[in-house]
Order: structure tokens, then sequence, then C-alpha cells
């Protein structure tokens, strides 16, 4: 312990506690209470500095009213300096910010006025703001959940899980229901631990980012979902493949014309953008989304982002040949717990969904026999006025129905789902055999055109020789 006599602090271990309050002379110099304090406290030099300047309360003993705290003087003002060396800093950076800010306002301007000019090209995607040449923002357009929540009738419910489903006469609102109907029947959204609200969402973007063309649009994007659905409970798939699987073929249904321009990959311009994907794939962002709304760990949720893309490459008919070989080969002996067995069935039933059309009824499929075609004198028509070569399958001046459709049906569509059937026999009666009787019925138009086109030479022959 210590006892404090005013002027002197006696401590019994000679060890300095803390600093006391001691009245000094006016006279007295901070040098003469520094040796004070060291020769009273027994400390040896530099431990009675450190101690002595941390703090020294001291007054007058003629103006008491007067107190005065010494500090480290030296310290203080290196530390008042570094504060306004920091200060000038931050105030430097703050200027920066402020030029920064400005530059990404214009860049801002200048990509919203590139997707403005491009939205020209698409169906049903705007912008969730309208943006005014000043930049202010105005009214939402839309915000998303935009569409109802339908009711499904239990005799759409039945008729939903068809291949034979007719999908002519839905509007967007209601491929929409139907498709996030799927998703929750499947055990999708339960398994994956989806926020309702958030799919909704992604289906609205997914729908917004298929492009107004002839045949590659929404409505040929819910044709294919659906008969994937259709296909899964015919097939019996939830039997043989996990959910995971299942959601993979959903989803890559769902997304494997989007942003599809129209063209295929003869077009050089599609050659150039897309090298040696197809251009099914513009959609690398919309398949980041799906984790948003799905609770699965980022590993897992990169292994099925890249089994999506793999089945959404499949379906480019430049690799048809390839697939088909690669299935034929393993389905005699097929193995559902053999991963590569499992990719190469996947892989084959994402490109029977997506060729399928003649499946359903001839008065269901043969618009969309119209849409192809379209589709093909749009392209033959611009590489022509290009200059370019035109196949002789996309040429409005050599292509009907029939010859367009026969030779698809008979060398590529029945062979493949001929090939599924050995592993399903269920599919003969719903579709195949739908298959070989489109095949029968183009075959006849043929034989129809044939008639008439050589009735026509015959007749012209005819008109040639009176004209003599």
């Amino acid at each position: 312990m210590y006892k404090n006599d005013d002027k002197y602090i006696h401590n019994t271990d000679n060890t300095l506690i803390c600093p006391a309050q001691v009245l000094f002379s006016r006279h007295c110099s901070p040098c003469d209470i520094k040796e004070l304090y060291v020769s009273e406290c027994a400390l040896t030099g530099s431990r009675a500095v450190q101690q002595v300047m941390d703090v020294v309360v001291f007054s007058w003993t003629e103006d008491e009213s007067l107190m005065v705290l010494a500090f480290r003087i030296n310290e203080l003002k290196t530390e008042v300096t570094n504060r306004l060396a920091m200060l000038e800093k931050r105030v430097e950076l703050e200027g920066l910010k402020v030029v920064e800010i400005e530059k990404c306002k214009n860049d801002l301007k200048k990509l919203r006025d590139e997707m403005m000019s491009r939205a020209e090209g698409r169906v049903n995607c705007p912008c969730k703001y309208n943006f005014s040449d000043d930049g202010k923002k105005l009214t939402p357009r839309c915000d998303v959940p935009s569409y109802p929540k339908y009711t499904l009738s239990q005799e759409t419910i039945e008729a939903l899980k068809k291949p034979t489903f007719d999908v002519c006469h839905w509007e967007h609102n209601e491929m929409l229901s139907c498709l996030e109907y799927m998703y929750h029947d499947l055990g999708l959204v339960k398994e994956f631990n989806m926020n309702p609200i958030t799919l909704k969402r992604w289906l609205l973007g997914i729908q917004e980012n298929y492009r107004s063309n002839p045949f590659h649009n929404f409505r040929h994007c819910f044709c294919v979902s659906q008969m994937m659905y259709g296909m899964i409970h015919l097939c019996n798939l939830q039997e043989k493949l996990t959910l995971t699987d299942l959601g993979i073929l959903m989803t890559a249904a769902v997304c494997h014309d989007l942003d599809h321009s129209g063209y295929n990959n003869t077009y050089p311009y599609v050659c150039a953008v897309y090298l040696k994907s197809p251009l099914h794939c513009g959609l690398p962002d919309t398949l980041t989304e799906c984790n948003k709304f799905a609770n699965v760990e980022p590993e897992a949720f990169k292994q099925i982002r890249q089994a999506i893309i793999t089945l959404i490459l499949a379906t480019d008919m430049a690799r048809h040949g390839e697939i088909l070989d690669s299935f034929k080969h393993k389905v005699d002996n097929f193995d559902f717990t053999n991963e590569e067995h499992v990719t190469c069935l996947k892989m084959v039933l994402i490109k029977c969904c997506d060729i399928s059309n003649e499946v359903w009824p001839t008065e269901v499929a043969e618009p969309w026999v119209d849409c192809l075609l379209e589709k093909y004198f749009m392209q033959s028509d611009k590489e022509e006025s290009e200059g370019l070569p035109v196949a002789p399958f996309m040429d409005r001046d050599k292509v009907t129905k029939p010859t367009a459709q026969i030779g698809f049906i008979k060398f590529v569509l029945i062979p493949m789902f001929e090939t599924v059937m050995k592993l399903f026999p269920q599919i003969e009666e719903i579709m195949v055999q739908p298959l070989r009787d489109s095949r029968d019925h183009y075959e006849e138009l043929k034989q129809i055109d044939d008639a008439m086109t050589e009735k026509k030479k015959t007749e012209n022959i005819s008109l040639g020789g009176k004209k003599k």
C-alpha cells in the first residue's frame, strides 16, 4: 500500500502503482518532476520516463484553480500528423469516387440505350422499367410474377401427362402455369427447397427471353417441356432416375432454345457468334439464376449446370448420328446404375422431345411444319440476298411439305424412337405408331403432288403442240 503526504508517494514495495496528484512550486520544471519520481519510486530511468510521461498532473501553489495536463507531446504531434495525412488521402479518394460515379453513369446510359435497341428483335422482353432520354426512371412496366395462378382442372392435369397433349390453344400465361405445375408435380420444388415465387419469376424470365421467330419461340419451348413431362410419366422415369436427373431433363427442355436467332448452324453469322456451340445455348446467365430458387450446394450446382448444358448441346442436329449410334450400342444392355448410360439416355430423350411434333395428330402437327418451313425460307431468303449458297432443303422453290417431312420422318424420327422403344416398349402405340401414320400421310400427299405435276407437264406439252 502507499500513502500520499501531498508531495511524495510512499510505496511499501517500491513499485509505481499509478500516477498520483502532487503539488509543486511554480518554479519546478518537468525535469525536476521526472527526477523526483525516479528517486522516490526507485525505478530505472527508462521505465520511470515511460510511466511519468503517461500522465502527470500538477498545479501552481499560488493559483490552485489552474491545472495543467502534460501528455507525450512528440507522440501527440505524430498522431495529429498521421490523422491529417489520412484525412487528406480520404478527400483525394472521395474526389476520385465522384469521377468514377460520373463515368459509371455514362456507361450505364450507353448500355441501356444498346439494350433498348436490341429489344426490337424479341417478343415480350421488356426491361422492368422504361427510361426517358435523360435517364430518369419512370413507372414500372410490369413486376414479376405478373401472370395469375391458374387452377388446372383434373382433365387438364391428366392430359398434361400425355405426349398427345394439344398445346396449340394455350395462352402464354396458361403455359407458364402449366410449367410451374410440372415442377411441383414431379417433386422438384420440394426436393430442391425452391421458393415458389422465385420459380414463377424464373419461368417468366424464360418466356421473355425467347425471341419472336417462326419456330424456335416460347410455344415451342412449352411443347418440348410438356413432351418431356409426358415421356417421364409414360416411361415411369420417376422410378428409374433420380429427382436430380428429372430436374436436369425438365430444365434443359425449358431452356434449350433460349435466345434462338431462328437460323441454324449453316448460317455464317451463327457460326461466327457461337463457334462450336449450337445457337441453342445462349443461356449461361439463365442457368446461373436457377441456383437462386434451388437449395443446392455450389459444387453440386456446377455439376447440374454442366449436365443441363450437355443436354442442350445434344439438340444440335449436327450431332444426331453420333448420339444415336452411342445409344444403340448401350440400349441392349442398358444399366440405369451406369452414369454414362443414363447421360446418353437423357441426351436421346431431349432429342426426341425437341423434334417430336409429328407424334401429335395431323391437325395439330401440320401447322408446325408450316412454321418450320417458314423458318427455313427466312434463312434461305437472307442467304440468297447476301449472295450465299442456299441448302436444297431450305429452297422455297423446291421444298414442299411432303418432300420436307418424308425423309425426316423415315430416316431421323422413326429410327430414333424405335431405338428408344427397345428400352420403353410402352411408347410404341402412343408415339411410334403416330410417326408411321404421319409418314404414310405425307407419302400419299407426295403421290398426289407428283400426279398433279405430271398432269401439268402433259397439259403444257399438249398446248405446245397445238400452238405449232
